[in-house]
């Protein structure tokens, strides 16, 4: 029996089929409604990635690049930190949190990470909690850190990390329209809950001695110890163990970490907040 929302389903796989894999569409005429259902929730839905998926790698992110706490005056020293142990990390940037994307300032420091073979990824412009925003407005907090992005590097970034680590449903189908994916962690230094230098290095060595198959870590990069104590720290500990430092896009399997690359834009009265 077709019932509506069956009807639907089918509707919306037929429209969906692209996103598919084509042993999905083909089985379409024998799925059931909550099969079908379930399919077309998971093509409209952005998947969250907290975990890493290659062996023995470890995926290094800050947040934020741009905000009250970065790119700040450490950046430049995180960047030298990274690759003195041949590392690549991941910086989840904002737009507008304190302070503007399109300073010269802020602009050479993107720029100088992009250069180093880091992964640039958006944390949205203003660092709104997701849950607590219309769609459209998250839209916006979306494509504007894109914008910014796409005229500074040329880049659009294909990850993305909701602030706080705080999304539901409504922001996954935002996210998918947007061609992006979602990116937590599973490991938290915490630095940015008042966790001493010396706390968050414990935490590195108990996580390097589970040696767990992967690690997806957070750290901020505004806080002096984080980029002059605890990232060397954690960098030599974790390397110890024989583990490689890659980005977030490598960590999952080297998935592409821009949706579109092109030539970047030249300043000019668009470039404000």
């Amino acid at each position: 029996m077709f019932t509506t929302s069956r009807i639907l389903a089918f509707s919306l796989l037929a429209t969906l089929a692209s996103a598919l894999p084509a042993n999905i569409t083909e089985r379409a005429p024998e799925l059931g409604e909550d099969e079908a259902l379930s399919l077309v929730e998971r093509a409209t839905l952005a998947p969250v990635y907290s975990k890493c998926t290659t062996a023995k790698t470890v995926a290094i992110t800050f947040a934020r690049l741009l905000t009250d706490d970065g790119p700040y005056i450490y950046n430049a020293d995180i960047v030298k930190t990274l690759k003195d142990y041949n590392a690549k990390a991941t910086f989840f940037v904002n737009g507008n949190n304190y302070q503007c994307i399109y300073t010269t300032d802020n602009e050479k420091r993107l720029k100088a990470a992009y250069a180093a073979g880091h992964q640039i990824a958006s944390h949205t412009w203003a660092h709104l909690d997701w849950t607590t925003i219309s769609k459209d407005k998250l839209k916006s907090e979306m494509t504007r850190t894109d914008t910014a992005l796409e005229k500074i590097l040329g880049v659009k970034p294909a990850f993305v990390r909701p602030p706080y680590g705080s999304y539901n449903q409504a922001s996954q189908e935002v996210a998918a329209a947007n061609g992006q994916a979602i990116v937590i962690w599973d490991f938290d230094s915490g630095d940015s809950v008042g966790k001493t230098a010396q706390q968050s290095e414990d935490e590195y060595t108990k996580i390097a001695n589970k040696k767990p198959s992967t690690i997806l870590t957070l750290n901020h990069e505004t806080y002096e110890t984080t980029a002059h104590q605890v990232l060397p720290f954690a960098l030599k500990t974790l390397q110890a163990k024989d583990y490689k430092f890659v980005t977030v896009a490598e960590c999952l399997g080297n998935k592409n970490p821009y949706l579109t690359k092109t030539t970047p834009g030249k300043r000019d009265s668009t470039w404000k907040c």
